[in-house]
């Protein structure tokens, strides 16, 4: 058995094309050509010039990759393939100078995916629980709509106190949470999301416009008291509707919830939540 390990270009998509990996619809198939460059790269693994495994990474702020894409042909598993392929995909990530941390991102339930991280010597970092809803409205109790913030420095303060300071793990975009550093935070993003601040100014609430195939209001609340902090489900729904005048829709609410603000939420909550995942990661500086 003769294999090989190259970067896939634009031209390679009958290769994916012909892999049976017992996935339904791959969205992989449709994003192909946008994941094949800019800053997403794709390597392939090739079994007598049969591409058996793939896998890749995508760069954000500069200096974050995430790795994944990861998917085998049924008919080549069992031989140590996919750990093969993202070894030599974490050699290229590391290869890169500016890049100071590599993760990746997985569901608890693929056992597959985390022994692979494993075996690559990706650490566990956390534990996020996607909720997804089309609206919250049942959880609102007549409370007051925050303060939005508007000023830099204030946003700075929050994002400083909340995560830079700490490290913390901050959901930069829909799938995808990284450890803080202030490389994530550029005066650019600051602005472009929404901070609102309660009464009390104790709590700060942050929104963000994604898309992943559809529109969402991506929510960043970090504190465990999400049932009964006052205003803050109106302040949400408030956010929501303002995007959906904006992009002409309605958005999805997406919040990144920890395991124990998934405990907090009320047994009537209107969020789908899938199995939860799981954020690995190496640090360069500490290697």
């Amino acid at each position: 058995m003769k294999t090989s390990i190259r970067q896939l270009q634009l031209d390679d998509l009958h290769f994916l094309e012909e892999m049976e990996t017992g996935i339904a619809d791959d969205y992989l198939l449709r994003v192909y050509k946008r994941i094949s460059g800019g800053s997403s790269r794709l390597y392939g693994l090739f079994v007598d010039n049969q591409l058996a495994s793939i896998g890749g990474y995508t760069i954000f702020a500069e200096h974050y990759i995430m790795l994944g894409r990861m998917r085998s042909d049924l008919r080549y598993r069992g031989n140590n393939l996919s750990t093969q392929l993202m070894a030599h995909v974490l050699e290229q990530s590391f290869a890169l100078p500016a890049i100071q941390w590599i993760g990746a991102n997985t569901q608890e339930e693929n056992t597959a995916a985390r022994r692979v991280l494993d075996k690559l010597g990706l650490k566990e970092i956390s534990t996020l629980s996607s909720a997804i809803s089309t609206k919250v409205s049942l959880l609102e109790k007549n409370g007051s709509y925050w303060r939005e913030l508007t000023e830099l420095s204030h946003k700075r303060e929050w994002i400083d106190q909340l995560y830079t300071n700490k490290g913390a793990v901050f959901p930069y975009e829909c799938y995808y949470a990284f450890p803080s550093t202030e490389n994530l935070f550029t005066d650019a993003k600051l602005t472009e999301w929404s901070f609102f601040e309660n009464a009390q100014e104790d709590r700060v609430l942050i929104t963000k416009k994604d898309y992943k195939r559809q529109y969402y209001l991506h929510v960043v609340y970090p504190w465990d008291d999400i049932s009964y902090q006052a205003g803050l489900w109106e302040t949400i729904s408030l956010a929501q509707s303002k995007l959906s005048e904006q992009v002409k829709t309605n958005p999805f609410i997406w919040m990144d919830l920890t395991p124990s603000q998934v405990s907090q939420l009320p047994s009537n909550h209107p969020f789908d939540l899938p199995s939860p995942w799981l954020l690995y990661g190496i640090d360069r500086s500490k290697e």
